[in-house]
């Protein structure tokens, strides 16, 4: 994904299954189910994938969470993530306060799919940082 500005996003919703009809119907997609290994990621997180239209491209791609203490949308506002690629977040992450952002949740893995860090910038919108190392 070394082309693409942006290398992923997540929409986050307050009913899973709900979302996953609405977006299947709209987008004719399936989806695939997250399961994270235990201490990877919030306990009570419930992630699905966005499928690809080709699967062997290096699309932007995205998923559908479900987690307690996110906002949803409520049409007034959006509340969706984009994530940067980097080599290693961690090197961006720390670039972020010095920049006269903030640091909201320091680089964390998310097991085989590799690392994110999520970050606010000057305007307080949040934003990701994903890495493989």
């Amino acid at each position: 994904m070394k082309n693409n500005v942006i290398c992923w996003f997540e929409i986050y919703v307050r009913d899973l299954e709900r979302a996953k009809t609405f977006y299947r119907t709209v987008l004719n997609r399936t989806f695939f189910d997250a399961e994270c290994a235990p201490g990877e990621a919030p306990q009570e997180m419930k992630m699905t994938f966005f499928s690809s239209p080709d699967e062997e491209t290096d699309k932007v791609s995205g998923a559908l969470i479900e987690m307690p203490g996110t906002k949803e949308g409520d049409g007034a506002c959006v509340n969706t993530i984009v994530y940067f690629p980097c080599q290693d977040c961690s090197i961006e992450e720390s670039r972020v306060e010095a920049a006269g952002g903030k640091v909201h949740k320091s680089k964390f893995s998310i097991g085989e799919y590799g690392y994110c860090s999520l970050c606010m910038d000057t305007e307080g919108n949040l934003f990701g940082l994903y890495s493989m190392e």
